[in-house]
């Protein structure tokens, strides 16, 4: 089996909610290879999001990381000297993952010391269309929309 066809394998499920979504949350968190910290921090965060929105506890990540989840991102190109934001569509899984690493930055950011709350708190806000990752979001669709004369004309249509 070719090293192409193992990776589009993707992630493997999680342990506790059979949910590879879960898994792929856990793997941005760890800093220093600490991966059942990881698992303890994102299962506090789910039990978390599912007292506070009295909800299934997969359906507000799953729904925070679709509304980040970007559909255009900026590249730079350097044609001739001079340095351009090249506005180009972005697939659906480099999408995601993109999403879940922006989420993990954003709830990084949040003000305070115990990171147990930090990714309950920015799911929450993510899946009510707020947060840092949004806003990340956004601003780099406003750079796409400000640099979209250099954009590819089909990608505007």
């Amino acid at each position: 089996m070719s090293r192409r066809s193992n990776a589009r394998a993707g992630a493997k499920a999680d342990p506790i909610y059979r949910n590879r979504l879960v898994n792929m949350l856990v793997r941005h968190v760890p800093r220093n290879g600490k991966k059942s910290l990881a698992y303890g921090i994102i299962y506090s965060a789910i039990r978390n999001v599912e007292q506070e929105m009295n909800n299934n506890p997969l359906s507000i990540p799953r729904q925070a990381i679709r509304r980040v989840t970007p559909d255009v991102t900026v590249k730079a190109r350097r044609p001739s000297g001079s340095t351009y934001q090249v506005p180009t569509e972005m697939g659906s899984a480099r999408g995601k993952a993109l999403a879940i690493r922006r989420l993990s930055w954003a709830s990084r950011k949040r003000p305070g010391r115990d990171m147990a709350p930090k990714p309950s708190l920015e799911l929450m806000d993510a899946a009510r269309d707020g947060g840092n990752a949004t806003r990340r979001k956004e601003e780099t669709r406003r750079i796409a929309e400000a640099n979209r004369a250099f954009a590819n004309p089909r990608l505007y249509q």
